[in-house]
């Protein structure tokens, strides 16, 4: 993912396929290093450049070698140099999306107890998928993830996996982008303190969209390797630290039920404790620890959607410091164990803050309070940057698939290299300023293309490239692999229908452009 290579390097010959079928004539041990090659296909491998001396050098010379092989530079210039604990870091930060916006909304429709067992269910899962899709690397030696698709089915399965990876970026882009459409014009107007916003076009999303995609977010896509870009992981993570604590802080600052800023002013005298006359609790303020409605089917896609990382697992293994499967296994949980933690943080206290009135976009909620909240502000802030810089990062990887796919063994060229990025981001603001809600586009996207990266995928390409004779089809791990992408379908469909239902009978938020 985020290796900006010439998109022949990765591209493999039909020969090296018929030299090794499925990965066969492997023994066990070469898992790790992938290093030994049968003499056929490292001849085929070796008229390819880059890719090819990953497969069949040790890992230690793997980024030298390609760069005397190529002379370009890559982002994977730290290849084989990262720490574990950067490594973390950066699988972390791939994980964390704008998703926690829409948790605390997930946990209102479905309840405390049920949220927490999804999110543990989708957690376990994505390790789970991990831990194929390493495997699967470890076998022939390749860490791209289209790649691994060719090797499984061949074009196909480079295109299977390409279009997945090019939807499920795209949806990405697109929910940060709306960030900035919904939350941009509120900031400024808060700044600013206009209270009743008289059309000026500073305070309008869709231009604000417009010149944030031109001035900063076109000029970091253009960049030929995402080189320091690499830094700004670091900072988006601790934006979204300041958003969890300041979500918690508020939980303990507003009362319940609250009360918007608009009749604040006028019914100052209202009373604003959560007993009544008669000392009972507000029942709007009893969390529930069940719930289901119609918006429940919103909440598995926008689970599902915030533990995606799988595009970027295997550029991470490859930069990770003596990688082996176990080491790059490790830093994946943890990952994904810090971001559980964070993820339930933020929708328990976003959800305790506001229950049953708490909107599809969390910090929008706050604002009905009291628009002016310099607190707020900051956290709008922060997000707002965590999310801009995050679009460029999300883009690379969408460009390579759609080099890989279309022009799979044309060399590195500036011209294609600019095009797509300005064909992408000026779809992506068309995106984001006609479709209806957020939710539209987590559910979605949510529902297809994160199914086939998380559970389908990495099920099926390990069914097909692991040889026969390490693990016959009627092993346990092809078995439980199998039963993974069962899943993974039963998850799609689901959601899917929950979704077309929900949008047929008009009751969803998403459709009506609440």
């Amino acid at each position: 993912m985020s290796e900006d290579k010439p998109a022949e390097t990765v591209e493999t010959s039909p020969a090296e396929v018929n030299a090794i079928p499925n990965g066969k004539g492997h023994e066990p041990g070469e898992e790790i290093t992938a290093s030994a090659k049968t003499p056929p296909a490292e001849d085929c491998e070796n008229s390819h450049g880059t890719e090819n001396t990953e497969s069949n050098l040790p890992e230690s010379q793997e980024f030298l070698s390609g760069v005397e092989d190529k002379k370009t530079t890559r982002f994977t210039d730290f290849e084989g140099k990262t720490s574990f604990g950067m490594s973390v870091f950066n699988l972390g930060n791939a994980i964390m999306g704008s998703g926690i916006l829409g948790l605390a909304y997930a946990m209102a429709n479905t309840g405390i107890v049920l949220f927490l067992l999804l999110l543990t269910v989708v957690a376990v899962l994505s390790s789970y998928s991990i831990h194929l899709l390493l495997k699967s690397s470890g076998i022939v030696g390749i860490r791209a993830y289209e790649q691994l698709g060719y090797r499984a089915f061949g074009t196909p399965g480079k295109m299977a996996a390409g279009i997945a990876i090019t939807l499920q970026n795209i949806g990405a882009m697109s929910s940060y982008l709306y960030i900035v459409k919904y939350e941009f014009p509120l900031v400024i107007q808060a700044f600013l303190k206009v209270d009743k916003p008289a059309g000026e076009w500073y305070l309008n999303g869709n231009y604000l969209v417009i010149i944030v995609s031109v001035a900063v977010i076109l000029p970091l896509a253009l960049m030929k390797q995402l080189g320091y870009l690499g830094y700004t992981s670091g900072f988006s993570l601790s934006c979204m630290v300041f958003f969890l604590i300041a979500v918690i802080y508020k939980k303990f600052n507003v009362p319940c039920p609250f009360v918007d800023f608009a009749f604040n002013s006028t019914a100052s005298e209202m009373s604003v404790n959560a007993t009544d006359p008669g000392g009972e609790v507000d029942p709007a303020c009893i969390p529930k620890l069940a719930n289901l409605n119609s918006q429940t089917a919103y909440t598995i896609p926008i689970l599902a959607f915030a533990f995606v990382c799988h595009p970027e697992v295997l550029p991470i293994y490859t930069e990770l410091r003596n990688a082996t499967k176990k080491k790059m296994q490790h830093v994946s949980n943890i990952s994904i164990a810090v971001m559980y933690i964070m993820y339930f943080l933020a929708a328990l206290f976003g959800y305790l803050t506001f229950y049953g009135e708490v909107e599809a976009e969390l910090l929008h909620t706050y604002s009905r309070i009291d628009p002016y909240d310099t607190l707020i502000l900051c956290v709008r802030v922060a997000v707002l940057t965590a999310v801009t810089l995050t679009v460029p990062i999300v883009l690379f990887p969408v460009r390579r698939a759609i080099q890989q796919m279309m022009f799979p063994n044309k060399t590195f060229n500036w011209a294609r290299h600019i095009a797509i990025a300005i064909i992408l981001l000026t779809f992506i603001n068309l995106l984001v300023i006609f479709a209806p809600n957020i939710l539209g586009i987590f559910g979605v996207i949510g529902a297809t293309s994160a199914p086939c990266l998380i559970f389908i995928f990495p099920a099926v390409f390990y069914i097909r490239i692991v040889p026969k004779e390490e693990e016959p089809l009627r092993s346990l791990p092809k078995i439980l692999a199998a039963c993974f992408a069962g899943i993974g379908f039963l998850f799609m469909t689901m959601s899917l229908s929950f979704i077309i239902i929900d949008w047929t009978s008009g009751t969803s938020k998403a459709s009506s452009g609440h």
